[in-house]
This record gives structure tokens, sequence and C-alpha cells, in this order.
């Protein structure tokens, strides 16, 4: 019984001690020139969806929720931000090459009908981002014209 009370205390010291230990948030100032929103012209539509199921990892500014505070859960998240920016960052999507450009637009629209993304564990917290099959649709025939206009201009 002393054991499993000190092994407890332990956790909770252990627990309590890394709260301290927190990487940098994910927040920057507007304005964002480089924008994905400034390279094309999006629907409103779009960009609702866009805002609501893919800025907060894909972007230098995420709507942190209220248990994002709490470790480990701060790393967790900060390893998805992180990976996701390094992936596509929307925000900085005007400082790419035409090319990549393309190949950004392609493996979206490939995300979208595979249901790669938005992620299940995103979904799970933030249920906004559950695109409809309509939406993603939507996405999808959006995407489509805007990678047919691209190839257009090679």
């Amino acid at each position: 019984m002393r054991i499993l009370k000190l092994s407890l205390i332990g956790v909770l010291v252990a627990f309590l001690i890394i709260q301290f230990f927190k990487p940098a948030p994910n927040k920057a100032n507007p304005p964002f020139p480089d924008d994905f929103t400034n390279v094309y012209e999006v629907p409103p539509k779009i960009h609702a969806i866009l805002q609501a199921a893919c800025y907060d990892c894909h972007s230098n500014n995420t709507r942190y929720p209220w248990y994002a505070r709490v470790q480990p859960v701060t790393w967790f998240l900060d390893h998805h931000v992180r990976e996701g920016k390094d992936d596509l960052n929307f925000h900085e999507y005007g400082t790419y090459s035409a090319k990549r450009r393309r190949t950004k637009l392609k493996r979206i629209r490939e995300q979208l009908e595979t249901g790669g993304m938005p992620l299940r564990s995103y979904i799970w917290m933030h249920d906004s981002a559950d695109l409809s099959p309509g939406d993603r649709q939507m996405m999808i025939r959006w995407l489509n014209e805007k990678i047919d206009s691209a190839n257009a201009r090679k």
C-alpha cells in the first residue's frame, strides 16, 4: 500500500512539474500577405471550410481549445501543428513556387477524396471540421478548377 501511495504522489508531482514546460503557442498577428486566400479567389463557403477544418494545423495562427493548456496535451497538439505546417502552411502559400502550389492543390484534393484530412483525432474535438460529403465534393470541384487553371498556365 505504501508503494502505491508513493507512486501516486510521484505521478502527481511529475504531472505538476511538466505544467511549467510548454512550447510557444502557434500565434501570429495578421495580416498574412502570402495567405492562400490572397493567391486564389476563394468563395466564402470554401473559405469557411478551410478555416474550420484546416487552418488550425496548417497556418501560423492556431485557435487552441481549453484543454491545450494542460500538459502533456500541449506537446501533442504542438507536434501536430508543427507537422501540419511543415507539410502545408496556408499563411505562407504565396511563397511557394508555382509547381509546389500545383502539387499542394493536388495533395489537398487527394486528402479530401480519401478522407485523410481533417484527421479523425481533430474532428473528435472539433465537430465543425467534420465535412459533409457535399462539402467535400464542393471543395474537390473547386480544387479541380484551380488545378486545371494552374496546369493551363504551365
